[in-house]
């Protein structure tokens, strides 16, 4: 992934969520407050997490493990499939907390020793910022529920945090074509 896609990306997507969340649309933020309970959804972005991290497994080198890359992928598949029968509660969340740590490694890789772009440094602190709140929202994914509660409380508050994403997701897009 280049530098450019790298910053492009995550600006798209916090103008798409910040937009809506912005001019306070009621359907937007009726999908948002079901995200962290919702079964469905939950069983498809945790799906996508398992299936993106059991492929990463069957393509380990063999310093990294790859040896047992079968016994690992076993484990790891027996993991995930319990995960729907004993933990199925915010499954939606565990989900997208796995992706975001997944999926940081190549934003993080395209800005790698890009000393010459400062502005990379935007993208990479949302990835990072990223990284840390998905840990903790993977070890406790009820904090969502009760932030999406006190976000959508008064209305100012979504309309300013959706402000606050749509105004930085314009910043990520402007260091992206800054640094073509």
């Amino acid at each position: 992934m280049s530098l450019f896609t790298a910053s492009l990306v995550p600006g798209l997507l916090l103008i798409l969520v910040g937009l809506p969340l912005m001019l306070d649309l009621p359907a937007f933020k009726a999908a948002v407050k079901a995200f962290p309970r919702s079964a469905p959804v939950g069983y498809v972005v945790f799906g996508a997490a398992s299936v993106w991290f059991l492929y990463n497994i069957l393509h380990l080198s063999n310093a990294d493990f790859g040896e047992y890359r079968n016994l690992l992928f076993v484990g790891f598949a027996v993991v995930a499939v319990l995960a729907y029968k004993c933990v199925p509660d915010f499954l939606g969340v565990r989900g997208a907390a796995a992706l975001v740590l997944i999926g940081a490694g190549p934003f993080l890789q395209a800005a790698y020793m890009e000393y010459g772009h400062p502005a990379r440094l935007f993208m990479v602190s949302f990835v990072y910022l990223a990284i840390a709140l998905a840990i903790w929202l993977g070890a406790q994914p009820w904090r969502l529920r009760d932030f999406f509660g006190w976000l959508f409380a008064r209305p100012l508050r979504s309309r300013s945090l959706g402000g606050l994403l749509f105004a930085y997701g314009l910043v990520l897009c402007a260091a992206a074509f800054n640094q073509r």
